[in-house]
């Protein structure tokens, strides 16, 4: 797929490299080799398209002045079979090129050609990447946090596949240990006192309606088959029918959210498949454990991690650690994943150095394992914070938020920021219908272009055939500008993946909605003349394309009337 940015930035790049070549050559330069060309964009547009510092990064070398050696590099410089326009010095010794409108011509051909395709890249070349998020506890409902992180997982998921990554998204059960006991015994408690039985609820136990519930609706199927039943197989019974159903609705409140996960790995079956015994057993046979007050103990401190970890402890039972290091390892050695990409909340900080230092007792590299550390969101009404259902009048949950704001606010707003930043979740926005509302603000664009090519084809105006557009009749400022925003967007998945960002594509559309908002304002499609009229109608379909391929990404649907 084009990458009209790469393609034009290669052109300089190895133009720029064949006048240094011919400056040596000529002895005008005394280099000992070329360096690499670094190019960006300038702040300002009267600066051109791209700037190169190479002059100033040679001027020791050369022993000359960045200004000399730019003057000798330009003049040395062939922009034949390239996009370059024109090039000039400025300040010290920066290069400045501005290249031919033919670059955003062959931009918007690109845009045509490929359609639904224009944007992604191939960096990933097949690569396996897992983004494994969300991996809520099944024994209630997903609060808040649980919703960034499954948008900003789902996101960052949509743009590793469009930068030609394989990728696997996953939700990790947490269907063993402390957590699975403890909701067994409050399930316990609610079903006997649901029978009219004294029952000790347990310190620290779920205190949900939904556990009520479940003891309720469990109660209505069994009766009292349960109660002369050991404390142990009631506990099981009752986990096994509250946590199907906690599951189940949990994929419910996921897909009504847009996210559909191709793997729920269950964390009990590290245990039934000997993963987590094989995970201790390598840590031993390696010579990273020690024992004390019999416990079995990781030798972490080896690894850079502050002090060790228990692995196993001394009633024989692992550690939530281990499963989670077994659940690691499983990813890279069964499944032969190369990256492995965990969305953890804030409160999950301090466990990133020992898991990477995990990996790296068992021989895995720990760079392969990228931990994204989300921090907390805030949901305002009316200029407070609230933590309650306005419904409901209780904590606020995930299906809460979709119901109250829609699935594609709710996305859109989550991605707005990077995760590592602190989020206000604004819902009175969220439901608005008006330009302050940034999801509203970008489907309206896209909307409004449907509404322009309706209009047009109702009036027997056809959508030109590419070949006959004069694209030259083009000129306007507000037409350059969105149709050089329409050529970064391949980059822009391009930076997106390799950051690990997905809120980049969010501010790329918001942007680029932003500009085919000024060019409506300032350039008419319909009364001008047919040549202008075709080539506009060109620009407004691929800013259609354009912004509907980002809220493919985004998950975020692109109506066609509003």
């Amino acid at each position: 797929m084009a990458n009209m940015i790469e393609i034009a930035s290669s052109g300089i790049n190895k133009a720029m490299k064949d006048a240094i070549q011919k400056s040596i050559d000529r002895g005008e330069l005394n280099l000992s080799s070329i360096p690499d060309i670094m190019l960006e964009a300038p702040r300002e547009k009267e600066h051109g398209d791209f700037a190169a510092n190479t002059a100033m990064v040679l001027a020791r070398e050369a022993k000359k002045s960045p200004r000399q050696i730019a003057e000798i590099i330009v003049k040395n410089l062939d922009v034949n079979d390239t996009y370059i326009g024109s090039v000039d010095i400025a300040g010290p010794g920066f290069i400045n090129f501005k290249l031919k409108n033919d670059w955003l011509y062959d931009t918007l051909k690109s845009i045509l050609r490929e359609k639904e395709n224009y944007g992604r890249v191939n960096i990933g070349h097949g690569k396996r990447m897992q983004v494994e998020f969300v991996s809520a506890n099944p024994t209630g409902p997903m609060h808040i946090g649980n919703a960034r992180g499954g948008a900003i997982g789902d996101i960052l998921g949509e743009v590793l596949k469009w930068a030609g990554f394989y990728v696997e998204k996953e939700f990790y059960v947490n269907d063993a240990g402390n957590q699975i006991n403890k909701f067994g015994k409050s399930l316990e408690a609610r079903y006997l006192e649901a029978l009219g039985l004294d029952a000790q609820f347990p310190e620290g136990g779920y205190m949900g309606l939904d556990i009520v519930e479940h003891a309720e609706n469990f109660k209505n199927i069994h009766g009292d088959k349960y109660v002369n039943a050991s404390s142990m197989e009631r506990q099981k019974a009752l986990i096994e029918y509250a946590l199907n159903k906690n599951l189940d609705r949990m994929k419910k409140d996921l897909e009504d959210f847009g996210i559909n996960f191709d793997v729920w790995f269950s964390e009990q079956s590290l245990y039934d498949n000997g993963d987590v015994e094989d995970t201790v057993k390598y840590f031993k046979k390696s010579g990273n454990t020690y024992e004390n007050e019999d416990a079995l103990w990781f030798k972490a401190t080896n690894y850079g991690v502050e002090k060790d970890e228990v692995l196993v402890r001394a009633n024989g039972i692992p550690t939530y650690f281990t499963g989670d290091v077994a659940y690691h390892r499983n990813k890279f050695v069964v499944r032969k994943f190369d990256k492995v990409i965990d969305i953890w909340g804030a409160d999950h900080h301090g466990h990133v150095p020992r898991m990477k230092g995990a990996m790296g007792a068992l021989g895995l590299s720990p760079d392969a394992l990228e931990i994204i550390i989300m921090q907390l969101v805030r949901l305002i009404r009316n200029g407070e914070v609230t933590r309650m259902s306005k419904r409901k009048g209780q904590s606020y949950t995930l299906s809460d938020l979709v119901e109250e704001v829609g699935k594609d606010a709710a996305r859109f707003f989550f991605n707005l920021r990077s995760a590592d930043t602190h989020f206000e979740f604004d819902l009175d926005l969220a439901v608005e219908k008006s330009n302050e509302n940034p999801v509203y603000y970008v489907q309206y664009a896209h909307a409004r272009i449907c509404s322009i090519l309706r209009q047009l084809n109702d009036e027997g105006i056809n959508f030109p055939e590419v070949n006959s557009v004069d694209f030259n009749a083009l000129g306007e400022q507000a037409e350059i500008d969105l149709i050089k925003k329409m050529s970064y967007f391949p980059e822009e998945v391009t930076i997106s993946a390799q950051s690990l960002d997905p809120s980049r594509i969010t501010k790329y559309v918001l942007e680029l909605a932003s500009l085919f908002h000024t060019f409506y304002n300032s350039c008419r499609v319909k009364g001008v003349s047919e040549d202008l009229m075709k080539a506009r109608m060109v620009i407004i379909e691929c800013t259609r394309t354009v912004i509907k391929n980002c809220l493919l990404i985004l998950g975020i649907s692109a109506p066609e009337r509003m």
